[in-house]
């Protein structure tokens, strides 16, 4: 039995890695192969191309990319001709994802969407693209299994993966014994994943951190970085401040810096998941520019950004998008987290804003429950295939 990844997403090689683990656990003698992210291979993955290292965000990011997707997907194409994966399963990443999803249809193939695209916040009339060429979605949260299945969509509710990974992630007690805030407060820094994220948020994170230091120097930052070339780009930036502030900058440490933080500034993405699963709150940031804003404003249908607000259906988590001049952002960061923590009854109310949130959608088991559908689905996969050969 062959399954096939298409993963584009930082946050997908992990969620995809985990899920390899457990579908050759059921299946020990399983072949996978696909398009994905270090921890994929890892995991056993047969990395055809490091998908993840082309996650870009804005179509002015992506443009230059052009070519190399095309080459991808004929690549993706000719691979499907020659060893016939009984399916294919696609994780987040649409833009490309799509088109993955078509050649695979055309051979033959059966897809699976896990962890889907946000079509109900951004693209609700690409749900024909869903309907012509995915087989089932498996999606990890109930507002969005609702709004695929009123549109007869095959859809099933599996959990967020997430959530499986901050139950099983065993924190470093260590790290957190000497890094535990003894006379001041922590606030969490978290410039994103992605190197074109980290590039443009991080300038305003600081200039909000070096502000927020002036009116409270009891305050001690923890920077969680995803990559080393990352580590070193923000501290590069901290370093020409030639101000001294009381940061300190980390790879691999974000559970834990989550955990010990009072509060957090972070870029919108997935790990807001995590903020509300550790009940941490959080200032969300997404930074961009006017041409990426113009387009997205003519299409997105949702104004909210992050995935707690939208479960939510309110504000539990303060965000802002900047575009232009970052002076107004910043100085709405500074005030929130100077909120926080001048007032301990305002941070425990936005703690237990984080808490009814999280009541709603913190379910665990969601990596095995889709491993289990997934090895069923190859199974009746490879029960069609022999009997068309029959």
């Amino acid at each position: 039995m062959h399954v096939f990844f298409s993963v584009g997403e930082p946050s997908g090689d992990q969620h995809a890695a985990h899920l390899i683990g457990e579908l050759r656990h059921r299946i020990p003698q399983l072949r996978v192969s696909g398009f994905g992210g270090p921890l994929m291979e890892r995991a056993g993955c047969q990395l055809l191309f490091p998908l993840t290292t082309m996650a870009v965000m804005g179509i002015f990011q992506v443009l230059p990319l052009i070519a190399k997707f095309f080459r991808l997907l004929k690549e993706a194409d000719q691979y499907f001709e020659r060893h016939k994966p009984d399916l294919v399963v696609l994780v987040d990443f649409p833009g490309f994802n799509w088109w993955v999803a078509h050649k695979a249809k055309r051979r033959g193939i059966p897809v699976i969407y896990y962890l889907p695209p946000q079509l109900w916040a951004w693209a609700p009339w690409r749900i024909k693209k869903v309907r012509r060429n995915i087989d089932l979605i498996l999606s990890g949260l109930n507002f969005e299994t609702d709004w695929y299945a009123e549109r007869g969509i095959p859809v099933m509710y599996v959990g967020h993966p997430f959530f499986d990974e901050v139950a099983d992630h065993k924190l470093d007690a260590s790290f957190c014994r000497e890094w535990k805030s003894a006379n001041g407060q922590t606030v969490a820094l978290l410039p994103g994943s992605r190197r074109q994220e980290v590039t443009r948020s991080w300038p305003l994170i600081l200039d909000a951190a070096r502000r927020l230091h002036a009116k409270r120097p009891n305050i001690n930052f923890l920077v969680a970085n995803y990559k080393e070339s990352q580590r070193q780009f923000c501290v590069a930036e901290y370093e020409k401040l030639q101000e001294t502030l009381p940061i300190s900058f980390f790879v691999g440490k974000t559970p834990e810096i989550i955990e010990l933080a009072d509060c957090a500034v972070m870029v919108s993405g997935s790990v807001s998941l995590e903020m509300l699963a550790r009940r941490t709150p959080a200032v969300v940031l997404y930074r961009t520019t006017w041409p990426t804003y113009l387009i997205a404003k003519s299409l997105v249908t949702v104004n909210m950004m992050s995935l707690p607000n939208l479960i939510a259906g309110r504000k539990v988590m303060p965000e802002y998008l900047s575009v232009g001049s970052p002076a107004p952002v910043i100085n709405s960061i500074v005030e929130d987290v100077d909120r926080w923590l001048s007032d301990s009854e305002k941070l425990a109310a936005a703690r237990q804003d984080l808490e009814q949130v999280r009541e709603q959608i913190y379910v665990t088991g969601a990596t095995a429950r889709t491993a289990e559908v997934i090895a069923d689905r190859l199974l009746q996969s490879v029960a069609k295939r022999e009997s068309v050969a029959a």
